[in-house]
């Protein structure tokens, strides 16, 4: 009999509400190296994933960028609804139209424009000319920055010294495809354009620019997993709807563009208005994976789960930017949340998604522990290169803007839905808005945090999630409280100064 601490069961029906920090697994037996450790999943019951990561619906978070990435990575990206519908649809057309794991900013002018400053290139090696200077399906030329540079005259007319339309591919081209091509032929550049797909009416508009330079950064990150991709051969994209009447017409918007899977986004998922939209999407969408939530008891779930929800997210309160505990006194620790869900949604095989709280590796390690299949990250993701937004510098830092979707900033912009608000002017903030420091591209830290993931996996004796997940079940992994001089203990402590890097 192992008398060495509790068993997940003991632990969290004790009624304390724990957090990740509060808790800490007991090391078991390896036999098994990391490298043998695999970390695949499911999204929901019907959506496999490579890795458990999945970026939040946030809007400083998941647009057309993170979705590439985290499907390029083996997970998924959900698109935020804090927008107009065909704003929301075109950012998933655009992540689905990609197949390479980036996307470049595309600019364009019209043939009689200028090109006063270098600045105008910002970060691209290019800039397209089309009739409009917008983005249309007939590009008429381009100007490279290297060619632009040389020019004597920098007020003549782009149509003076254009070079002919660039070198095409379509975007369909993986990696490996783009890559072999422009090393054959010697290229500073390809575009890539929608290829034709039906009656596409965007067949042959450029959706990304690759530049040799993009090639060689990519070859030098983290080797990439089994990306995420769907039945149509192109990456999995999830999106988000709130439970209002209009959301009904704006879910038929984004099943054209071919989502791959539903989030109903509401901070109170237990509801009738959750309950009546997962009735219409199951009735008039039955092959679309439904993700219901947020919540955090086991009589949450299983009303959710009567109804028939494909994947339950798991999560009150818990964000770094919200405050929906402090200001309503609702909701939960989340390593609580995520035991107490996914022991009733286990026994529906139905995957829990557990969202909110998440700072590092050791954080993904405990969720997934505790019963989720994946994780969805917010801060975790902002600040990324692929994060919405553009840096700023405060007090010497270079940041991006992180907000809750529960602020005011957001709620008036449109997301007060996912607070079950109404039209009244009286709003109510449940979150906060921040800053985060730049972390680089998610394609670079995601991966190595996996590594740290696969680590903590053999550490506790479980070479995967389902096995992780028994030995959870069994009362074979164990558990117990830190008091707060064992969480001091655990973190970096004693020194006068020190440099924390994970990589």
């Amino acid at each position: 009999m192992n008398d060495d601490g509790f068993s997940a069961n003991k632990l969290f029906n004790q009624g304390y509400s724990y957090t990740y920090d509060d808790v800490i697994f007991l090391p078991g037996y390896i036999d098994f190296s990391t490298d043998d450790v695999t970390l695949n999943t499911n999204l929901t019951r019907n959506i496999p994933l490579s890795i458990p990561c999945v970026s939040s619906p946030m809007d400083t978070v998941t647009e057309s960028s993170m979705s590439v990435v985290m499907a390029a990575l083996g997970g998924i990206g959900i698109v935020h609804y804090n927008n107009t519908v065909s704003q929301q649809s075109s950012i998933i057309r655009n992540a689905k139209s990609h197949r390479i794991p980036f996307v470049s900013d595309l600019l364009f002018v019209s043939p009689n424009d200028s090109i006063h400053s270098s600045n105008e290139f910002g970060n691209s090696h290019c800039i397209f000319v089309t009739e409009s200077g917008k983005n249309e399906l007939n590009v008429l030329g381009f100007v490279s920055k290297s060619n632009w540079e040389k020019l004597s005259d920098k007020e003549a007319r782009v149509c003076d010294y254009m070079n002919n339309s660039p070198v095409m591919l379509p975007s369909n081209y993986n990696f490996e495809d783009v890559a072999g091509y422009i090393a054959s032929k010697n290229l500073e550049f390809v575009a890539l354009v929608n290829e034709k797909d039906g009656d596409d009416e965007n067949e042959g508009r450029v959706v990304n620019l690759v530049t040799s330079d993009d090639l060689e950064r990519i070859k030098s990150l983290p080797k990439l997993g089994l990306p995420s991709i769907g039945k149509d051969g192109k990456f999995l994209v999830g999106a988000a709807v709130g439970t209002r009447e209009s959301d009904k017409e704006r879910l038929e918007h984004l099943v054209k563009e071919g989502i791959d899977g539903l989030v109903i986004d509401s901070s109170q998922g237990n509801s009738e208005y959750q309950i009546n939209m997962i009735k219409h999407v199951k009735s008039n969408y039955p092959n679309l994976d439904v993700i219901g939530g947020n919540v955090v008891t086991k009589y949450q779930a299983e009303n959710l789960i009567k109804q028939g929800v494909d994947g339950l997210r798991v999560g009150m309160g818990s964000g770094s930017i919200c405050t929906t505990q402090e200001v309503c006194a609702v909701g939960r620790g989340q390593a609580t949340a995520v035991y107490k869900v996914s022991s009733i949604a286990a026994q529906h095989g139905v995957p829990v998604i557990a969202d909110g709280g998440i700072s590092n590796s050791g954080h993904i390690v405990k969720a997934l522990s505790l019963g989720a299949s994946t994780v969805m990250m917010g801060s975790f993701l902002a600040g990324s290169n692929e994060a919405p937004g553009t840096y700023v510098y405060q007090n010497g830092l270079r940041v991006k803007k992180y907000r809750g979707m529960g602020s005011l900033e957001a709620m008036t912009k449109g997301s007060d839905a996912r607070y079950l608000g109404d039209t009244a002017k009286l709003k109510i903030a449940q979150g906060v808005v921040g800053s985060v420091a730049d972390k680089g591209s998610v394609l670079k830290f995601v991966p190595y945090t996996m590594q740290a993931v696969k680590q903590g996996f053999q550490d506790l004796g479980a070479s995967s999630l389902p096995s992780a997940h028994e030995l959870l079940r069994s009362g074979t992994l164990r558990l117990e409280v830190r008091t707060g001089a064992a969480q001091v203990e655990g973190g970096v402590h004693g020194l006068v100064d020190y440099e924390k890097k994970y990589f």
